[in-house]
């Protein structure tokens, strides 16, 4: 792939720079130092990605952003930013995904990874990308919680509650619609009752209550017989890939 580095920090574009040219579904990539150079060079050559700041002075990304969505064959973006305040309106303008500054190699993989499986008709649908950013309405106020902050959703009646670190929310959806279009994002049923990322488990354990269960930060999640050998081998698929214990990082 040929993809378009914008940042004004000239150190943290030279890191994004060495890691992309690293990666092995990495062909070429360009730099640009600010949003007007940037659409500069979006106007005379043809990318397959963009990581893109937001905050830049001039243009900022989130203008580079929308001049992308005008062109004839637009690239896909991926915001690299300090701040999770632009989320919403990052998927919104239809990035595939937001990485949080400092970038970590595994987490830059990933999205690379990602890329490339749209490229090759691979990637997730419409519906996962919207539900990468869930929105949960309470009786006064709208909660948004990104999907890669959920270690596991649980079963609870007609709702999921999921699980992140810090809090626990309800949702109106079934736990196999989550299955379904949330599977690409690294989500797998580890029970009837349960899905968990598996990026978030930092080791499997036998309990003398539960039996085998997933321990997340968030909380241990119970694993099924039928399910532990398929949850074993994700999860060395996760460690070998460097995806596996976020927590730990």
């Amino acid at each position: 792939m040929h993809v378009l580095v914008v940042e004004d920090e000239p150190s943290t574009r030279a890191d994004l720079v060495e890691m992309l040219t690293e990666l092995p579904e990495i062909g070429e990539v360009s730099a640009a130092e600010s949003g007007e150079a940037a659409v500069r060079l979006l106007g005379g050559g043809t990318f397959d990605a963009v990581f893109l700041d937001i905050s830049m002075p001039g243009l900022d990304g989130m203008d580079v952003a929308r001049v992308v969505s005008m062109l004839s064959a637009p690239p896909t973006i991926v915001f690299v930013t300090a701040s999770e305040s632009h989320a919403i309106e990052a998927f919104g303008i239809g990035a595939v995904d937001y990485l949080l500054k400092p970038v970590r190699p595994e987490r830059l993989s990933e999205s690379v990874a990602r890329i490339a499986r749209r490229g090759r008709g691979g990637g997730a649908s419409p519906v996962a990308d919207e539900l990468a950013v869930v929105q949960i309405e309470h009786s006064r106020r709208t909660v948004f919680v990104r999907r890669d902050d959920i270690q596991y959703a649980e079963a609870h009646g007609d709702y999921v509650r999921l699980h992140t670190a810090d809090d626990t929310h309800l949702i109106r959806l079934s736990l196999s619609y989550l299955e379904e279009v949330w599977a690409p994002a690294g989500f797998v049923r580890v029970h009837r009752g349960y899905l968990v990322a598996v990026g978030w488990v930092h080791d499997l354990r036998v309990t003398s209550s539960a039996g085998l269960v997933a321990c997340t930060p968030a909380g241990d999640v119970p694993v099924s017989r039928r399910h532990a050998r398929g949850l074993k081998e994700q999860l060395i698929d996760a460690a070998r890939s460097g995806t596996l214990g976020r927590a730990a990082r």
